[in-house]
């Protein structure tokens, strides 16, 4: 770990973006207010044993009545760019037909208010929170989403695209196949490999298709999907062993880049995805790919796998950080610096890629309160390193453009509750008071100097 940085704001050059990340469902709160609708995750918080200690995100940290304040710390921390989400049942309560005019009204006026700070929005079409009326009727694994999506991207694209021009499509789909749909730890808690491979191939097309309804509705559209990534090591040089890496990167890193850039889907390293062919209707194979303006890199940690026979289907595990003796945060994750670096050269790799965003990036880490101060220096120092490795690869080559912090405030953070706080922003869940962490304040420092 580095204690004090040695590059500046200026190094990273007067074109990158810096800013802030947040999603819906982990902030707003407000979940029966102004006609929205339920979403797959309100009816998940509510199964004993879903979400530690029984939270919910019934109020969250009430950014539907505090938007306004929590924009202003944007702008304290020095970010110029807010990336948030919409509430697909805050603009159609039933996931399709009627609008919920009160729900683009709210997001009407998040937009204005960055505007009237000189915050640049940045909208993200689908961060986890499926309305739970198209849930009912297949979500994910039925194909008519294709149709659901491109009807609800296309109401936010004319609704709000007259003024936002930076978009992310999805935020991290693999999350959605594998936790919501196989593993059942996510929304909407579906446990089943018969799930998978159906919502990797809707989510996949629809990536390109909500693509597609933007660049066709918003002049001047700066057009991403976002997708979670992690470098994968062997845990060894055995055979088995590094065919088990190759498996983990085709579905951690290549399993939603490569069909969006015409690959296809990475069939080499892991034969299993073939029969996505059952899935696929004429046209398909071309209807995945589309050119988009950035991809979207969201890098928390690394990872180490082995073979195991007691794993079907994908035949490996990971060999948990704790276990290996590294650095690691609150939620048990490594803390890998060098990951960044490498997973930002992989993905340059690609010659369709022209530019790379890290979208999201950040640490849950113990915050300690001293008064009215909030001390968390790991956080800090995770931060400083992680921007070291990005710097390296900008300076090596890599077309990176822009960061987004994860996380402006501590927030629901899914299936760990309040438990785990990734904010640059400390919140009492108890009467909603902000304080801004150190790491914070170093932001602001760094970003102003």
């Amino acid at each position: 770990m580095i204690g004090d940085i040695h590059f500046s704001k200026q190094d990273f050059g007067d074109d990158f973006s810096w800013g802030v990340a947040t999603a819906a469902y982990q902030i707003e709160g407000a979940v029966d207010e102004d006609g929205r609708g339920p979403c797959v995750w309100d009816k998940f918080a509510k199964i004993k044993g879903k979400i530690k200690n029984g939270d919910n995100a019934h109020i969250a940290c009430d950014f539907y009545h505090q938007y306004e304040s929590d924009i202003e710390l944007v702008r304290t921390l020095g970010f110029k760019e807010f990336r948030f989400s919409i509430s697909w049942s805050r603009i159609l309560p039933h996931g399709f037909g009627e609008i919920n005019e009160a729900g683009i009204a709210f997001y009407n006026r998040v937009i204005h208010k960055c505007l009237s700070l000189n915050i640049i929005p940045w909208i993200t079409l689908y961060h986890w929170d499926l309305p739970q009326a198209l849930e009912d009727l297949g979500g994910w694994k039925s194909r008519k989403i294709l149709e659901w999506f491109e009807s609800y991207a296309t109401i936010c694209a004319k609704a709000f695209g007259d003024r936002v021009k930076k978009w992310i499509v999805l935020n991290e789909p693999m999350a959605v196949a594998g936790l919501g749909y196989t593993t059942g730890l996510h929304a909407p808690g579906k446990k089943s490999i018969a799930n998978f491979l159906p919502v990797v191939h809707h989510l996949a097309l629809c990536q390109s298709i909500g693509g597609q309804v933007i660049r066709d509705n918003v002049a001047g559209a700066y057009i991403g999907t976002a997708i979670s990534c992690s470098y994968v090591h062997a845990a060894s040089q055995n055979l088995k062993d590094l065919r088990a890496a190759k498996r983990a990167d085709a579905l951690m890193n290549r399993l939603f880049i490569e069909p969006a850039l015409g690959l296809g889907y990475p069939i080499d390293a892991f034969g299993f995805l073939g029969n996505i062919k059952r899935y696929m209707h004429a046209g398909d194979a071309e209807r995945l790919r589309f050119d988009f303006d950035f991809i979207g890199i969201q890098n928390y940690f690394s990872v180490v796998v082995k073979h195991s026979y007691f794993a079907p289907v994908v035949w490996l595990k990971e060999v948990p950080a704790r276990l290996r003796n590294v650095p690691v945060t609150a939620m048990g994750w490594e803390i890998s610096s060098d990951g960044m670096y490498d997973i930002l050269k992989q993905f340059d790799a690609y010659k369709g890629i022209k530019e790379i965003i890290v979208s999201e990036n950040g640490a849950a880490f113990q915050d300690n309160i001293d008064g009215d101060e909030v001390r968390d220096i790991d956080r800090k120092i995770f931060y400083q390193n992680y921007l070291n490795a990005i710097l390296k690869a900008k300076k090596d080559g890599v077309n990176v453009k822009g960061y987004l912090a994860w996380t402006l405030v501590d927030n629901f953070e899914w299936a760990e509750g309040y438990d785990a706080r990734f904010g640059l922003v400390y919140v009492d869940f108890h009467n909603q008071k902000r304080m801004i962490k150190d790491s914070g304040k170093w932001f602001a420092s760094f970003l102003k100097a």
